[in-house]
């Protein structure tokens, strides 16, 4: 067996791919989009030609990071089944969509420019053709089932933890007589994380992918992060400040209204307006809104009490770019969630360039920042960015939230692991920049005496 890695390796965090090769098939873990800086950006291409035989796909989660460049294997030519849980593929619809529709918009416009300088005109990464035959190939598996993917190999999903259906995957091999266990960490959640189930892990193993985002400290606990959050609102509500929170349109937009709901409902804070500023994130909503199964038990009783929309009566979603910019004459105090997550793109620029030069204003990073984005630069305490071609001074309040993130910390990475130790699997630690993945690794060689792998992009590892 062969596992090449097309993503989130050598220190790259995103772009997350497996190329698995046996004697019998030809499987892709995931297919995830480059994101963050241009750099980055620039290595969006097809994990494999038209040329290769590709069975399956099978998907860990549905953010872009892991799902995104599904649509370039259509346009290769490929025509596949890809495997996920029937939330990830409600979302992966959503989301591959909404991608489509970025592209064609970035190319737009660049074109224009383009044009007036005299240039040959560009062509998007994918079109929506594109995005809607990826669809078409998504078929839904059911946690803990294994399922046939292709000759000779098993897949299982389990619970991960990170976002709604999201899962680690586990595949059973039969090659050359023996039979072969490959575990893929996906995305893994915190535990006790608001909303969703906590991560189940594999029991045993013979080779291990695991992610290590932050896999060299743990976040600041979550009921701390909370009451920052709190003190946080209740200054900017006194101020009559914006609150501006970049979000990931899946996943932190429905953690923070649920927590906005329970701020309400007990009285913490009195209501003020609230914009859902991204037509994704509303969509995903409704998403999460189907899938209550998959909650976890506090989070069902909580809605079983009263649904969330009546503590949320000042919270308005803007579906229109002309509904959006009438937030920026929106008086404060007010919270703001919009996309882009990591501040590349989206209608979060537009209120970014209205606010970040407003010492009231608080800007509040609630996620992973990649290299080379705003968002990560908003973190290092920049006092002067570019937004669209215009310098803004920053003197709002940047508070970086990491108690919110959706990976896990390093001690819950290590608990992941714990269980499967013991069987003494070869360990490979992707999808985590060079200093985190170096942290986790002196750790596990300590705590368990196994030296982990830490491949670049493009190697290929035999089992």
């Amino acid at each position: 067996m062969k596992i090449s890695i097309y993503g989130a390796a050598g220190g790259e965090v995103t772009g997350s791919s497996y190329y698995v090769q046996t004697g019998q098939a030809r499987v892709l873990v995931d297919c995830g989009m480059f994101q963050g800086g241009r750099k980055s950006e620039a290595r969006n291409r097809p994990p494999t030609t038209s040329r290769q035989r590709l069975d399956a796909v099978l998907l860990t989660h549905a953010h872009l990071d892991h799902s995104g460049r599904l649509p370039l294997l259509a346009r290769r030519g490929h025509k596949v089944r890809a495997f996920a849980t029937p939330a990830t593929i409600d979302l992966t619809a959503l989301i591959l969509r909404d991608s489509a529709r970025i592209q064609q918009s970035d190319v737009e416009r660049q074109n224009r420019k383009r044009a007036r300088a005299g240039d040959e005109p560009v062509q998007p990464l994918y079109s929506s053709d594109d995005a809607e035959a990826a669809i078409q190939w998504l078929r839904p598996v059911l946690y803990r089932k294994p399922v046939p993917v292709a000759p000779g190999m098993q897949a299982i999903w389990t619970e991960a933890g990170h976002m709604l259906g999201s899962a680690s995957v586990g595949l059973v091999v039969e090659e050359d007589g023996r039979t072969k266990r490959v575990v893929f960490s996906g995305d893994l959640g915190p535990r006790g994380a608001l909303i969703l189930k906590d991560y189940e892990p594999f029991q045993k193993a013979d080779l291990v992918f695991l992610e290590t985002t932050y896999g060299d400290h743990d976040h600041r606990p979550f009921r701390e992060t909370v009451a920052e959050f709190v003190e946080i609102v209740k200054t900017a509500v006194k101020s009559r400040g914006k609150m501006l929170v970049p979000t990931f349109a899946v996943g932190r937009a429905q953690l923070l209204t649920t927590l906005l709901s329970y701020m309400f409902r007990k009285k913490i804070a009195p209501q003020f307006p609230v914009f859902l500023d991204s037509p994704m994130a509303i969509e995903a909503t409704k998403i999460y809104g189907r899938h209550r199964e998959i909650f976890d038990d506090d989070m069902s009783r909580y809605i079983s009490e009263r649904p969330l929309r009546e503590d949320l009566r000042m919270m308005k979603a803007t579906r229109s770019a002309e509904e959006s910019k009438k937030i920026n004459r929106q008086e404060g105090p007010c919270l703001v969630m919009a996309g882009a997550g990591m501040c590349t793109a989206g209608r979060i620029l537009h209120h970014l360039k209205e606010n970040l030069w407003r010492p009231d204003a608080h800007v509040l990073i609630v996620g992973y920042q990649a290299p080379g984005s705003l968002g990560r630069r908003l973190v290092e305490g920049e006092k002067l960015v570019s937004i669209h071609g215009e310098k803004i001074a920053v003197k709002a309040q940047v508070h970086t939230m990491g108690g919110f993130s959706g990976h896990a910390g390093q001690t819950d990475l290590l608990n992941w692991f714990d269980v499967i130790a013991p069987s003494q699997p070869r360990l490979i630690l992707t999808h985590g920049e060079d200093r985190q993945r170096q942290a986790f690794a002196a750790l596990v060689a300590q705590r368990y005496h196994i030296r982990p792998t830490l491949p670049a992009m493009g190697e290929t590892i035999e089992l």
